[in-house]
């Protein structure tokens, strides 16, 4: 998986089709991320002795990594990102600009 935590990201399908964020938590495993603002459900959370009131908490749920691009550094568009080696330290790099990513 190309996309890291601290990216900027866009969302590239869903209901949050063009909206940008920064990735908060990345699970490779599942080709999964948590992308700040994007992706919000609202969770109905029963009172208990902690939280004397029930309430509605709304929650960013993971997105697959497949709908989401990471944001090129120098236009802010969607690109494709390449690993590349120099001197034996693997980097990505965008693709469109050809800027490294950091």
């Amino acid at each position: 998986m190309k996309i890291k935590k601290g990216d900027k990201v866009i969302v590239i399908a869903g209901k949050d089709k063009g909206k940008t964020g920064l990735v908060l938590r990345a699970f490779p495993s599942e080709n999964k991320v948590i992308v700040e603002g994007i992706n919000i459900i609202k969770k109905h959370q029963r009172a208990n002795q902690q939280n004397r009131k029930g309430q509605i908490v709304e929650r960013s749920v993971p997105m697959d990594v497949s709908n989401v691009m990471i944001s090129d550094p120098k236009t802010n568009k969607p690109t494709r990102v390449r690993i590349v080696k120099e001197g034996g330290v693997r980097r990505r790099v965008a693709v469109k600009s050809g800027t490294k990513i950091d």
